[in-house]
């Protein structure tokens, strides 16, 4: 099994940034309306609570307990996976990719609630009954109690626990991954030392409109300094992105012109029916380290890199998205570890998409870990460095969505070694996502399973043939 490692991030403000410490009014303002929008989200989940266990009652009628306890568990999921994403990304909003950290504490804190308020209720209404004569009315004050302490447990629980900000988890340990080659997890030596820390804040704006970098990096990259002695390929696929193609390539040449000896840019046009070609021709007749590879129609993005991937000329490989989500200037922190890894793979801190298209990556990252046994924390982050030895000695086989889990699963059964670092991810300013759409997302699940039982059977006729060979 290879050794996979992963560089901790230090949260700190870029230069000429400068926090604020929020005055007192504004910081029980904003307390204020979390908990406003806490109580709506928890009316919300009660209503759908009810509302589906109506419904199951309505369309499948029972009297049996168990069908009852059936109907009452699917209800109560609803509810809470609701909970889950309102609070994470409105009462709370916590930008950052869903964790399986979160969905523990969650369900942890989800449990100390059901028995807190089980508790409440019995010692409030030991206490109450004396006192009230109505049996309704001390039902539903001993009820109204115990909603009330497990209304502030649970806010408190996922304030301070469940979705706590980094500034509240000061001693957060270092978290280290390691990979499980193959679909059994086969252990390995480990190679090299501990990792260091890199100084990286999430949530700095990062590049703004026609500026390459930050002020301090862009002074950094005029200082013409190499960071590298290998050659390297840049591959941009490119799918209808006009509006920001030429904001992307530019800053690409700009800066690794200073930190790279020898380096191309190729640009891979998937079928663009805008001015997408137009204008990358145009930059490459100005700059010969610019190519362009075109497809005549929409293949699919994992086409779109494997047309680059067939044809790098130069050491390493890194490719990135041509939307502008991304800060090339990131990049520089990749070059450190090359020597001593295989590859460098970027995940998103503070990623900047819709709660839906967050939630639709951590479940997408969830299935890939089940059924390949990958531990990475971000698979289908467009940021990533690799030994281009690699991409010609395997063959890649998927075309779609699947690109980046295939290239993982088969660089870690061959071995290979990589480690992880924070990028920024900027918010999209052109063009559309299309990662979203029902057939991308249908034709990466055929994928998935196809290759899966195809890697499988492979690997078990190999494993036969070897067992063959040594008896």
């Amino acid at each position: 099994m290879p050794n996979i490692s992963e560089v901790q991030t230090k949260v700190e403000a870029r230069p000429g940034i400068r926090g604020t410490v929020p005055s007192p009014a504004k910081s029980w303002s904003a307390s204020f309306w979390q908990i406003v929008r806490f109580g709506i989200v928890g009316t919300l989940n009660t209503t759908i609570d009810v509302l589906t266990l109506n419904i199951l009652l309505w369309r499948f009628p029972t009297h049996d307990a168990n069908s009852l306890l059936l109907y009452n568990s699917i209800a109560y999921t609803l509810g809470a996976l609701n909970s889950f994403g309102l609070n994470k990304y409105w009462t709370f909003k916590r930008r950052q990719a869903i964790t399986g950290g979160e969905l523990v504490r969650f369900a942890i804190v989800n449990i100390a609630g059901f028995l807190c308020n089980d508790s409440i209720i019995w010692i409030t209404a030991r206490i109450l009954h004396p006192l009230i004569a109505s049996n309704l009315l001390w039902a539903n004050a001993s009820k109204l109690t115990a909603l009330s302490g497990t209304m502030i447990l649970s806010y408190l629980g996922m304030r301070l626990w469940v979705f706590a900000s980094k500034s509240q988890e000061r001693t957060s340990p270092s978290f280290k991954v390691a990979a499980r080659a193959g679909f059994l997890g086969a252990a390995a030596p480990k190679r090299g030392v501990g990792t260091p820390h890199i100084p990286f804040s999430p949530n700095s704006p990062g590049r703004t409109e026609n500026q390459e970098c930050s002020d301090i990096d862009q002074t950094k990259v005029q200082e013409k300094r190499v960071l590298t002695r290998y050659s390297l390929s840049v591959i941009l696929p490119a799918h209808n992105e006009e509006a920001v193609i030429a904001d992307t390539i530019h800053p690409v040449i700009d800066t690794l012109t200073a930190w790279v000896q020898d380096f191309e840019v190729i640009v891979v046009n998937d079928g663009s029916k805008d001015a997408t070609r137009t204008i990358v021709e145009a930059i490459a007749a100005t700059d010969p380290r610019v190519r362009l590879i075109n497809h005549a129609t929409n293949q699919g993005y994992g086409a779109a890199l494997v047309s680059g991937f067939e044809a790098v000329t130069k050491d390493l490989v890194f490719f990135m998205d041509s939307d502008g989500q991304f800060d090339i200037c990131d990049l520089e922190r990749f070059f450190p570890f090359i020597g001593e890894y295989d590859a460098v793979l970027g995940y998103r801190i503070n990623r900047q998409d819709t709660w839906m298209r967050k939630l639709n990556a951590w479940g997408w990252k969830m299935l890939v870990s089940t059924v390949f046994g990958l531990h990475v924390r971000d698979v289908d982050c467009a940021f990533k460095l690799y030994r281009a030895d690699f991409f010609r000695e395997h063959r890649l086989e998927t075309r779609g969505a699947m690109i980046n889990a295939e290239i993982l699963y088969k660089f870690t059964r061959a071995g290979y070694t990589y480690t992880q670092v924070g990028v920024h991810h900027l918010p999209r300013r052109g063009g559309r996502a299309t990662g979203a759409k029902p057939a991308v997302i249908a034709r990466a699940f055929r994928e998935l399973f196809t290759y899966a039982w195809k890697w499988r059977a492979e690997e078990r006729k190999a494993r036969r043939a070897s067992k063959g060979r040594l008896e």
